[in-house]
This record gives structure tokens, sequence and C-alpha cells, in this order.
């Protein structure tokens, strides 16, 4: 699913023109135009596409890919991580098992984000340490909280709430 707000229209339709001819289904969720919108709302419509398995992953557009991403992981079960090159694009899926990649269209050269969606649509989830961030992550988003006796068994030295920054 691919979703992006004005600023990241016209990278997203290059984007989503490239997962078709990689023979991805592509479902577009808007917007349509170069029209000033809300970012949230495309970004929380992508991410819901892929936590109710409309869509296997989500790819998100705006300025910087921060804010679009931020809306995407309100929703459980929506794992979005901005990439900015392609060792990052690498790890948010070996490591995060990221399922929507944020990317920004004022700050990312467009053969630069052509390669950043192909590394994201190429990589999956690696077993082993990642598996057990993975699971930490998925256990935090079910609202898991330190007294957890789940989250103290995945990582014990793992500190919430710390008062420190």
């Amino acid at each position: 699913a691919f979703g992006a707000d004005h600023a990241g229209f016209e990278l997203k339709t290059l984007l989503a023109a490239r997962a078709a001819e990689l023979g991805h289904e592509v479902i577009d969720l808007g917007t349509s135009s170069t029209a000033s919108v809300d970012y949230p709302d495309f970004g929380y419509a992508v991410a819901e596409a892929v936590a109710s398995g409309r869509a296997d992953r989500g790819v998100v557009v705006c300025g910087t890919g921060i804010g679009i991403s931020i809306a995407a992981n309100r929703v459980r079960g929506a794992r979005a991580g901005v990439a900015t090159d392609l060792f990052s694009a690498q790890l948010m899926r070996e490591h995060n098992d990221a399922n929507v990649l944020g990317l920004g269209a004022r700050v990312t050269a467009v053969p630069l984000a052509m390669a950043i969606l192909e590394t994201f649509l190429v990589f999956a989830q690696s077993p082993g340490i990642q598996g057990l961030s993975a699971r930490t992550l998925r256990a935090l988003w079910r609202g898991l909280t330190k007294s957890n006796p789940e989250i103290a068994a995945l990582r014990p030295m793992m500190k919430i709430g710390a008062r420190s920054i």
C-alpha cells in the first residue's frame, strides 16, 4: 500500500510504478495531487492496510518521511521507519521486521528512493537476536509494561520508564 501527502505525491507515484514493474500489487491510498493535505490521514490509512493484512507492506512519503511514519506507527501492528540509505532499509527489515517504509520527498533523491524501495521489498526479517528484538517490540505494542513477565523474559536488562534521556 502506498500513501503520501502533497509533498510526497510525485515520489509516491514513481515508487508505486516501480513496485508494479517489480511485480507487486499496488494499492494507492492517496493523495492524488499536489494540493495541500494533512499527512497523518495517509500514513494511518497505509498502516491500517498493512496491519489488517490487506497489504503485506506499506510505503509512506511526506517531506521528510518522519511525520507520516509517526502517524503510521499509531496503528497497532504497523512498524514504520524512515530509511535514508540502503543499509538502513535492509536493517529495518532484517532486525526490526519493519512493514512500512517512510521516505522524505524533500530530502531523498529519486534514484536513491528507488533503490531504498527495492531494498525494503527484497529483504525479510532475520532469525536469531533480531527476532528477539522484534518480539520485544511486538510485546511493547501490545501494551505490556515493565512489570509484565513476558517483557522481563525477553529483555532482562531492559529499563522501561527511566527518568533520564
